[in-house]
């Protein structure tokens, strides 16, 4: 899916984009290819079957960054699109940017659900609030 039609840049400039309405249009074709990769690979998944489910139903898949704000290079309040693992979704959580708790919640809440017993993951000391299972831990 390379070039990119509409990209002129390369992504790690495009992330530094100081809030220019071109640049973040640039990021925006080059995120859309990114989500349908990502939409493609949990339908790929989806695809296998296996006992109790399919192969995405046991493996959870996140699609994140490492900021929130690239061009700042602020490391809070992460974009983070989870696929699979037993988690119920459609839907958009949101958490309170100034009191927000610490991503590795997330990954607690991963380990718990597939099957690992644990209360903490790094600085993680609690499950995600919000992120409820569809079934018990696979």
């Amino acid at each position: 899916r390379l070039p990119i039609e509409g990209v002129e840049e390369g992504y790690h400039t495009l992330s530094h984009h100081g809030r220019d309405a071109d640049k973040l249009a640039q990021l925006a074709l080059i995120e859309e290819q990114i989500v349908d990769a990502y939409g493609d690979f949990l339908r790929s998944l989806a695809g296998f079957d296996e006992s109790h489910g399919n192969l995405l139903d046991h493996t959870s898949v996140l699609l994140t960054s490492n900021l929130g704000n690239a061009s700042s290079h602020d490391n809070r309040n992460l974009p983070v699109l989870i696929g699979g693992g037993g988690f119920r979704h459609g839907h958009h959580l949101a958490f309170d940017q100034n009191n927000n708790y610490p991503l590795a919640n997330l990954f607690v809440s991963i380990l718990q659900q597939s099957g690992l017993p644990t209360s903490q993951f790094a600085s993680g000391k609690s499950t995600m609030d919000g992120l409820p299972p569809t079934t018990a831990s696979l």
